[in-house]
């Protein structure tokens, strides 16, 4: 929206919210209402568990504000006012937070009318009345900083547009992604499951999820030997002495899943492949001619994640990175960063993923390694997304402290942005591993390291592709691609023969022999989103033909089968 920021509106819209709850439930106690990409939340500790129906009411209160045009009002103090301020009103949680702002610092107090006053930067809207149209959608729990030590708090989502047709709109997207929610359609097409016996966040693919993985695998090895990499398989834990060069057990432990004794030394599984791929580049002395190395692997790693943050396959504890490391001259790393981005916009194009955006994340303010550096790895950056035409958007300061980076974000179906490939600058683990090559000159030099992540891991990947087809995967990637459908019990020998014809030529396919009629038979295809049925009975048979329905097209009527056999293979090898 132009005249009216859509986070500002938001964020007015969650003071409204807590305004609402103030009056609904006086002793209410509130932590932080911020905006979000998609709306607003705000964390209440609240005498009565709240439950959906609850939302109606609180809604209605928010619309009355609405039209009242109550005024947001700034007002800076002391700390000492504002402690006395809340202490008064017992907002335990918003003492905690005015300890985060530091000394001699601005205190700011946000008036919504004479209803509510919260510890807020702001800024906000002139007054409620300029909150278009508002909606809450949802409940969930949330502890207090994050931290599972600490009280458990109802969390609120909601969101604000300018107008009631943009609020509709968005909602009937959040009705569709309902529909395409990858656990769901996983469950229905029997793709993965978790267990709590087995542990949160830890993934079982079933056999149809595995075909596709397994598709994805294949895809992926042999893109990677294509575009020159070499693949590599390092082992799933490493002694602690291996973190602590890497800089993990100082900055990452409360990542990593708890030691291991082995011989008695302490063991980590390892939460990243990047200290494997170093040890191997350190296995001997290594010459400017040998770079660059391009290191890729499907390396499976664990982190541990709060157990309030796992969802499905998009955040899971131990999962399947895609990985690789360009080890190479700073002569060699303009044309690298190209080829990586070329690469990724290669992927994603077979995908099926057309509408993707570069964030290039520059330096902040405390980083490792000379700005000269910095300088050209930022320049390399720069020129691949320019000649590549990808739209880019600049991060000022956003950069990790070991070096900057570029990520790619891709829309689905729906027009939702998802994080996926990073290329990412590393001026750091080359200095603490002391990773050298010999140049031209015979001396010793230090090379340019780049993390490169095409899809992320393959279990988020998995998940938001999922998402992206409503489980309807192209013919290249579903689980079965084909199934042939007997019309009766007497024409089971062709479609076995049919059957292992199509395994022959590698296409995924089964017979449905149950005994049902066959439209019964037909809807159970559909509903499993299988690409290609072919009916088959007494005529078939004789011609050496089948019966096509597509998921596509519908029925197609017969084909000779040698031909489709040719269609099918077509359709696979294109990626279509």
């Amino acid at each position: 929206m132009s005249e009216i920021d859509l986070s500002t509106m938001r964020h007015s819209a969650a003071h409204i919210m807590a305004a609402a709850i103030k009056k609904l439930y006086p002793e209410a106690k509130f932590d932080i209402g911020p905006s979000t990409d998609e709306g607003f939340y705000y964390d209440f500790d609240l005498p009565k568990r709240l439950v959906p129906e609850d939302l109606k009411e609180i809604e209605k209160e928010m619309k009355k504000m609405l039209g009242r045009k109550l005024p947001f009002r700034r007002e800076e103090v002391s700390r000492s006012e504002a402690f006395s301020l809340f202490e008064s009103r017992g907002q335990t949680f918003k003492l905690s937070r005015l300890e985060d702002i530091p000394e001699g610092e601005t205190v700011s107090l946000y008036w919504t009318g004479d209803e509510y006053v919260d510890l807020c930067r702001g800024p906000h809207l002139e007054h409620s009345g300029q909150i278009g149209a508002v909606k809450l959608l949802s409940l969930a729990g949330s502890y207090f900083r994050g931290n599972e030590k600490n009280p458990m708090l109802q969390r609120i989502y909601g969101t604000a547009f300018a107008s009631k047709e943009e609020l509709q709109e968005y909602l009937t997207r959040i009705e569709e992604a309902k529909k395409r929610d990858h656990r769901k359609i996983g469950t229905e097409m029997e793709l993965f499951s978790t267990h709590e016996e087995i542990g949160p966040g830890l993934v079982c693919w079933h056999p149809m999820g595995a075909r596709i993985r397994h598709t994805l695998e294949t895809f992926w090895k042999e893109e990677h030997y294509a575009h020159g990499y070499e693949l590599m398989y390092t082992p799933h834990v490493g002694r602690a002495a291996l973190w602590q060069t890497s800089g993990h057990l100082d900055f990452y432990r409360e990542g990593m899943y708890s030691h291991m004794e082995i011989d008695g030394d302490p063991y980590y599984v390892k939460p990243m492949n990047c200290p494997f791929h170093i040890m191997v580049y350190k296995n001997r002395p290594r010459s400017y001619r040998e770079l660059p190395a391009r290191w890729a692997e499907l390396g499976t790693v664990y982190r541990y994640e709060k157990a309030g943050v796992l969802h499905g396959l998009l955040r899971v504890r131990g999962f399947t990175q895609d990985d690789a490391h360009i080890i190479c001259t700073p002569e060699q790393i303009e044309d690298e960063i190209r080829e990586v981005l070329r690469f990724s916009m290669y992927m994603w194009k077979c995908f099926g993923f057309k509408d993707v955006k570069a964030y290039l994340a520059t330096r902040p303010e405390k980083a490792v390694g000379d700005d000269a550096m910095w300088e050209q790895a930022l320049r390399s950056l720069e020129k691949a997304v320019k000649a590549e035409g990808v739209e880019c958007e600049v991060d000022e300061g956003g950069g990790a402290f070991y070096g900057p980076k570029i990520d790619l974000k891709i829309k689905d179906a729906l027009g939702r942005e998802w994080q996926t490939s990073t290329i990412q600058f590393d001026f750091n683990l080359p200095e603490r591993f002391d990773m050298t090559y010999i140049g031209t000159d015979g001396q010793k030099h230090r090379p340019y390291m780049v993390h490169r992540a095409l899809l992320g891991s393959l279990e988020r990947f998995f998940g938001i592709l999922t998402e992206h087809y409503a489980g309807q995967f192209p013919l290249w990637l579903a689980p079965e691609q084909v199934r042939v459908l007997p019309i009766s019990e007497k024409y089971e020998g062709y479609a076995r023969e049919l059957e292992s014809r199509l395994r022959s030529h590698l296409i995924r396919c089964s017979v449905d022999v149950e005994a049902d009629p066959i439209g019964g038979k037909i809807r159970r295809g559909r509903n499993q989103r299988i690409p290609y049925l072919l009916i088959v009975g007494e005529r078939e048979e004789a011609n050496g033909e089948v019966s096509v329905r597509s998921r596509a097209k519908g029925e197609e009527g017969s084909v000779k089968f040698e031909e489709l056999i040719a269609r099918l293979e077509r359709e696979i090898a294109e990626k279509a």
